[in-house]
């Protein structure tokens, strides 16, 4: 069924939320996810408050009539601050910069003077019934193939404890990842279509990527709001799948059209996205009565010196990396593998000592899936055996011209079979007499090979110690004297 979304009067927005690479946000705890058991657990039961209007939300009020109890599993790297026991430390500076470098890229105003709030939560998932949040920029854009989509606001907001366990009586929470620091970045209800909402929702995705963010599943989370003529707006929880981005929001204006030619009118409601691309109900949308001020942090202070830091440490959009390493000579699947397993910064460190951008790649990639499919090993085995500090070796080697190209790869195996890296490296090249008779010897033992197939006989039986180059450079001579 073809959908007229102009003649529908469709408006739809996003709130993405993104973490932070760096450690919690109020407090010095490290924003690591644990998976052992627990060192002690607490159980509470929170209660609705009222917020700045003197009302109680009617989300808030949803959420209280359930009467849950909250246990909350905590650890040595857990503080009191996520607790609730004790104040929250003065923000996280590191956090702050990353989430205003995001800002500067989504052509936002930065607010100089800012107030930390409190966000009422009621369904457990913060200890103190709250998440802190504070506004830092607003009014921005990104360009899009059918034009600007404003960015209404930015928020740096500590994430929520990790679900473990939930059923009517009792949810239970890990506090590990409760503090962690979290950009939200909310569109305006610019968004025409469903293509559109996947295009602004990859786009906005490359330039977090492009800063210094948590990578995996559970790093980001995604929202999107929809309406149509006469409907109410109603929030999609989880609608963070490219694949199935387009065909929810189909679903979602389908859902509401239908409901409006019966004669009814769709409530205002937050839904889960499911899946199949259709979605469920989970609970009323939330209003403005559930934000109060943070009275235990002082006003947030940006000053222009903090913004020019920022600025000045600027990362570089992913769009103009993958540009700069075409530049460089890198194929397109190469420069996917880079982003896709997140090794830009050590290709970096590689092309800088050796300035060649296929040696800094063979040593990256190529030579540890070569050793890996030689030794029966996994690729991840042998990446965590070759970490940087063995090819940065390598490649410090190869350009001072202590070893060959070629040596490389036996240097490499010599690591994944547990010899030491500071003598696994040391080259001793054979006599160039010896190479040329061992080459002679070779050609007249198996007349009729290529050079590449001789190449390898003389690397096998020198056991790479030997230059590639200049063995090449007589395997070619005598193949060409055998001819005359």
């Amino acid at each position: 069924m073809e959908i007229d979304y102009k003649k529908l009067e469709m408006k739809s927005g996003l709130e993405i939320h993104q973490q932070i690479d760096s450690h919690k946000l109020f407090c010095n705890c490290p924003s690591v996810l644990r998976s052992d058991e627990p060192e002690f657990i607490v159980s509470r039961k929170l209660h609705a408050v009222a917020g700045e209007s003197g009302e109680i939300d009617l989300a808030v009020a949803h959420e209280a009539k359930q009467n849950k109890e909250f246990t909350y599993q905590a650890y040595d790297t857990t503080c009191l601050v996520e607790l609730d026991e004790e104040p929250p430390h003065p923000i996280n500076l590191e956090a702050l910069k990353i989430a205003i470098q995001i800002a500067l890229h989504l052509n936002c105003e930065i607010i100089p003077i800012t107030q930390v709030m409190r966000k009422t939560v009621l369904d457990g998932s913060n200890t103190g019934g709250f998440q802190r949040t504070v506004l830092i920029a607003r009014g921005g854009y990104v360009k899009t193939s059918l034009g600007k989509v404003g960015i209404t606001s930015i928020f740096l907001e500590e994430d929520s404890a990790r679900p473990v366990s939930r059923n009517s009586k009792e949810s239970i929470y890990r506090l590990d990842r409760l503090g962690i620091p979290l950009v939200e970045i909310v569109t305006d209800p610019d968004i025409k279509s469903p293509e559109h909402a996947k295009e602004t929702a990859l786009h906005i995705g490359n330039i977090l990527r492009s800063c210094k963010v948590r990578r995996g599943i559970g790093t980001i989370r995604q929202d999107i709001n929809i309406s149509i003529k006469d409907s109410n707006r109603v929030e999609l929880k989880g609608f963070q799948n490219p694949k199935i981005m387009i065909k929810t929001v189909e679903n979602e204006l389908l859902r509401q059209k239908k409901i409006l030619d019966s004669g009814g009118k769709n409530p205002s409601e937050v839904r889960n996205c499911l899946a199949d691309g259709t979605t469920e109900f989970s609970r009323p949308m939330p209003g403005s009565a559930r934000m109060y001020p943070e009275t235990d942090i002082p006003l947030l202070k940006i000053s222009r010196n903090f913004i020019n830091d920022a600025k000045k440490d600027l990362p570089k959009l992913k769009s103009k990396i993958e540009s700069d390493l075409k530049k460089q000579g890198l194929s397109e699947e190469m420069i996917k593998t880079l982003f896709k397993q997140n090794r830009l910064e050590e290709y970096k460190e590689l092309y800088g000592i050796l300035n060649n951008p296929m040696s800094a790649a063979k040593i990256l990639f190529t030579l540890p899936k070569d050793i890996a499919k030689k030794l029966n090993k996994s690729l991840s085995e042998i990446q965590n055996i070759l970490g940087i500090e063995v090819m940065r070796l390598a490649a410090t080697n190869l350009a001072s011209g202590k070893i060959p190209e070629s040596y490389i790869k036996h240097f490499f195996e010599k690591i994944a079979n547990g010899e030491n890296p500071t003598s696994a490296i040391s080259f001793k090249e054979k006599n160039e007499n010896e190479i040329e008779e061992k080459v002679m010897k070779i050609i007249k033992e198996k007349p009729g090979l290529n050079a590449n197939a001789y190449m390898g006989l003389i690397m096998k039986e020198f056991k790479e110690q030997v230059d590639g180059k200049r063995a090449m450079e007589l395997i070619n001579k005598f193949l060409k004297n055998t001819s005359n």
